[in-house]
């Protein structure tokens, strides 16, 4: 198995070493998975290649790097003011989400199951302060998925830099900002040092599922138990990483806000407001992409509606209950 990620990378690099150890175990044996960093076989983005060639039977990476030749495969990782971790986990595995995956990446000769998620992400690491639109003008930005899209059509400068490249290049000033994970997997990569304007919400990434890839000759070989193992050992992760997440993102942020000159900003109204507007647009143009994106856009689309009005409550029932324990103490 070849990622995306540095070996060991506090989420998504912990979630493929914890998937191979439970596909070695539960399998007994019968199956042995190997794990190779971003790199050691190929380069971070090229790992849906290497599994469509034959290079290696399976990774781990995100759908979204894939999305500038396969436009729906964004919807797989996150959508611009889309659904949450739990809510997308519906529309692929209770809903018609995992079936449109399956027709979208058949063509590739692979299979992609849910297999980890980082959680929502920050809305990134900024030089200097933001205070409208016009700020973002000319911008470079490390974004990644259908967020540089949206930050493309707000005026800044999209810049695709991997993750093991980009403290270099905040560092050195090649780009303006970066926008990255969470603060666990932020601050692991040390982007407080170099940025001291924190922004949230991640509007452009509210959720961070990662993908397990299968070549189709590699799932075709398999016999049912072991597949169930392979989609087993995915679901779990996809639960435990969320967790993790929770957990360590937490505990982060109180590190960066307790060690770091940084100031944790909310983004600017005007800001939120176009880009709600990008996104709205963005969703269109990739609806005319394809018959089979138009049906993806639309099942999004009346998942998010379907379930918006109890991720509302349940919003507002955490929010309350913050509010109760932070009062009690």
């Amino acid at each position: 198995m070849v990622t995306s990620w540095p070996k060991g990378r506090t989420g998504p690099g912990i979630s493929a070493q914890r998937i191979i150890e439970r596909i070695n175990a539960m399998s007994g044996g019968r199956l042995q998975v190997d794990l190779f960093a971003a790199g050691e076989i190929v380069p971070p983005f090229a790992v849906l290649d290497a599994v469509s060639n034959g290079t290696v039977e399976t990774g781990h990476t995100a759908s979204l790097y894939w999305q500038g030749r396969i436009p729906a495969a964004g919807f797989f990782t996150s959508v611009p003011f889309g659904l949450g971790p739990i809510e997308h986990q519906a529309w692929i595995e209770l809903r018609d989400g995992q079936a449109f995956w399956d027709e979208l990446y058949k063509p590739h000769g692979v299979r992609a199951f849910l297999a980890g998620n980082t959680g929502p992400s920050m809305g990134g690491w900024f030089r200097r302060k933001l205070n409208g639109i016009d700020d973002l003008k000319g911008m470079r930005l490390r974004v990644q998925g259908l967020g540089a899209e949206i930050y493309a059509k707000l005026g800044a400068v999209p810049m695709t830099v991997s993750a093991g490249d980009l403290l270099p290049a905040l560092e050195k000033g090649s780009i303006d900002a970066a926008e990255f994970l969470a603060p666990a997997t932020d601050l692991e990569t040390g982007l407080p040092t170099y940025a001291p304007f924190y922004y949230a919400p991640g509007f452009n990434k509210p959720n961070g599922a990662s993908e397990f890839l299968i070549s189709l000759p590699a799932w075709d070989r398999l016999s049912p138990d072991l597949r169930n193992v392979v989609m087993e050992a995915c679901r779990a992760e996809h639960a435990l990483g969320l967790a993790d997440a929770y957990q360590t993102n937490a505990a982060a942020l109180t590190e960066i806000l307790g060690k770091y000159p940084v100031s944790l900003e909310a983004f600017p109204r005007s800001i939120m407001d176009m880009a709600y507007i990008a996104s709205v647009e963005l969703l269109t143009e990739i609806a005319s992409t394809s018959s089979l994106a138009a049906r993806i856009v639309e099942s999004y689309k009346s998942t998010q509606r379907d379930l918006r009005g109890w991720s509302a409550l349940a919003a507002d029932m955490a929010r309350a209950n913050t509010r109760t324990s932070s009062a009690a103490r």
